[in-house]
């Protein structure tokens, strides 16, 4: 499934979902040394994002999550690629500092944890774990 969005940084990158429901906030919700969420009562409370292609709604919290992604990047703990579904400034900065590819508008009920995901510029490819051949 094809899924066609806005480029916040156009790039491409491939790895598994995992999607959140909620907001995330970077400062103080993901540990900058493990790439771990860490905020209390998350949805992916205890899950690592390194390497994935991390879903979720929007950003939340402090501008320091621009800089928490920036580190995240340069310790090779941070998401593989991000998609929201409406983009905000804390994690779009990030994203582009620290060239993770990200792309905002899309339907994220289209996506579900475990699927396999490009990002390639504006256009995101879901393929579910069924369906690979």
């Amino acid at each position: 499934m094809k899924l066609i969005g806005r480029a916040i940084k156009e790039a491409r990158a491939e790895g598994e979902a995992l999607v959140s429901h909620e907001p995330l906030g970077f400062f103080g919700g993901v540990d900058p040394e493990t790439g771990v969420v860490i905020e209390p009562g998350h949805e992916l409370e205890g899950h690592c994002i390194a390497g994935t292609i991390l879903v979720f709604p929007r950003g939340k919290g402090s501008t320091v999550g621009s800089y928490t992604l920036y580190r995240l990047r340069k310790e090779g703990l941070a998401p593989a690629g991000i998609i929201n579904a409406r983009s905000e400034a804390v994690v779009a900065v990030g994203a582009i500092i620290s060239e993770i590819p990200m792309v905002d508008s899309i339907d994220l009920s289209q996506i579900q944890t475990g699927d396999e995901v490009t990002i390639n510029g504006d256009t995101v490819e879901v393929v579910r774990p069924a369906q690979r051949s």
